[in-house]
């Protein structure tokens, strides 16, 4: 299934990102547990302005913005009354309109079938493809929308073929908030060439449109006692794409840190050159929009109970520049104990700014913010509720 994906980057897609950025007012779009949140900040990116909440007392797993109209807005929620739905507004927020069809699974026979939980990650279809956007759901299932989240349809064959569903598991399954597919992403060169990951289920790439896709898990550990060939034990818990290099991919895993240069099909560990008495187990990923071999963690306790806190209550964000050889300590304006909170793994986002803004909120409802790639932290939020995601956008 690897090929090589050598082609250049479209010079429209990625000319000067940073200036425009510079001139740009970059927003903030929070998902938490009961409601969505839009920080708007000034050019400097010191001071921010509050819209929300958004779907007050809803449970919102992901906002994300359209980046080719630069105006729309998709909304997971899923309300009391109306269980898992999708919401979408063309006017930046100020008003919303539920899809007429959310993603649901196709019906089967009774006690065959599965209901769709809560879809948990939006992604916005390839720039030449207006309209089109992907969704992953709890239970996995992927989805896909081809009128900008009116409605939406099961993608490919994965939501139902045999083979997928063993690796995908049962609902009993592991994740603690229930299994998802998470992770959708589309090559900013190839609307053909897709990946997606699981939790737990592995990782997979289509190169042919989603009409197929295969395992792309060669390298990865897991759990000690499971069965590494075994892809229902694989547990990715976030995949990014280099935006300046869309033939490296880095992982934030159950089992460690991990890169993958294509087009090798086999990752590689970069997470052991973290400090021992941190290690390399967390959940969110953030990569640099221009240099892949920068990129950012969010560790957390990896400890046999996982505890899912900061380590020793000393929260840092991890930062390496050259690929995963070396990892930097970023912690300035951070408590220095007692702060037990964690970042899941939608909850940490970058701008395309110079230099670069980092964002992450927290399981304790507090979101912080770095204006220069993460030297220095500020908190720009505190007592919200447990914050879901967190994604940086340039409205137009």
């Amino acid at each position: 299934m690897a090929r090589s994906m050598q082609r250049a980057v479209p010079a429209r897609a990625s000319a000067n990102p940073a200036r425009r950025a510079a001139r740009s007012q970059v927003s903030i779009l929070l998902a938490t547990r009961k409601g969505a949140w839009l920080f708007h900040g000034d050019p400097a990116r010191r001071t921010w302005r509050v819209d929300g909440p958004h779907f007050h007392g809803h449970v919102v797993n992901h906002l994300m913005r359209d980046p080719r109209d630069g105006t729309t807005l998709l909304a997971a929620a899923k309300t009391g009354h109306l269980g898992p739905t999708i919401f979408r507004s063309t006017n930046r927020g100020r008003t919303w309109k539920e899809a007429a069809r959310p993603p649901a699974f196709t019906k089967a026979p009774e006690g065959e079938g599965r209901a769709v939980d809560h879809t948990f990650w939006l992604a916005p279809g390839h720039a030449s493809q207006p309209g089109v956007w992907f969704a992953g759901t709890s239970p996995q299932g992927l989805f896909r929308s081809e009128d900008a989240g009116v409605t939406w349809a099961p993608f490919s064959s994965i939501n139902d073929d045999p083979q997928y569903r063993k690796w995908m598991g049962t609902v009993q399954d592991g994740t603690p908030d229930g299994p998802k597919l998470h992770s959708i992403i589309v090559d900013p060169r190839d609307p053909d060439h897709l990946y997606f990951a699981m939790s737990g289920g592995g990782v997979h790439e289509s190169v042919d449109g989603g009409r197929t896709f295969a395992p792309l898990v060669n390298g990865l550990a897991v759990v000690e006692g499971f069965d590494v060939d075994e892809v229902t034990f694989h547990d990715p818990h976030c995949v990014r794409l280099c935006p300046s290099n869309p033939d490296r991919l880095y992982q934030q895993n159950h089992c460690g840190i991990y890169r993958l240069d294509r087009p090798s099909d086999t990752w590689v560990r970069i997470g052991t050159r973290m400090p021992k008495r941190v290690g390399d187990i967390g959940f969110p990923m953030v990569v640099h929009p221009r240099d892949a071999d920068a990129a950012w963690v969010f560790p957390m306790d990896g400890t046999t109970v996982w505890p899912r806190t900061s380590p020793d209550g000393k929260p840092a964000v991890y930062a390496t520049r050259n690929a995963g050889r070396t990892w930097q300590r970023l912690d300035s304006g951070m408590p220095r104990e007692q702060a037990w909170w964690t970042v899941k793994r939608q909850a940490m986002a970058a701008d395309a700014g110079e230099p670069v803004g980092l964002y992450f909120g927290t399981t304790s409802g507090e979101l912080w913010a770095s204006r220069d790639e993460g030297t220095r932290w500020t908190c720009i939020a505190r007592h919200l509720p447990e914050i879901y995601a967190v994604e940086a956008a340039v409205f137009r």
